[in-house]
């Protein structure tokens, strides 16, 4: 099974950027979809994008145009580059797989916008 670890939270201004970063172990990284999704404090956790195992690749409505999700399978890592960043965009990110009939989570990487 594969594991996932992220990193690349910070606190950041409004406006501001993040590159968040989620590596995997295995060999069998190519074949799992990826998705990033968020947690804001006292919400439920929301899907925020998805890129598939060929690199078609999914926003939801509130960060389209403003944060990129990509993937190099030669590193086993997946990637959010996260623009223009609001103050709603402050979550605990999560990155998810999808694949061979298993599903998996990292443990979260903070990402505070102030304002």
């Amino acid at each position: 099974q594969v594991q996932l670890v992220e990193s690349g939270g910070g606190l950041v201004q409004a406006g501001g950027s993040l590159r968040l970063s989620c590596a995997a172990s295995g060999s069998t990284f190519s074949r799992y979809a990826i998705a990033w999704y968020r947690q804001a404090p006292g919400k439920q956790r929301e899907w925020a994008a998805g890129i598939s195992q060929g690199g078609t690749t999914n926003y939801a409505d509130p960060v389209k145009g403003r944060f990129t999700i990509s993937r190099d399978n030669a590193k086993n890592t997946a990637y959010l580059q996260m623009n223009s960043l609001k103050s709603e965009d402050t979550a605990v990110y999560y990155c998810n797989a999808i694949g061979l009939g298993m599903v998996t989570w990292g443990q979260g990487t903070q990402v505070t916008v102030s304002s």
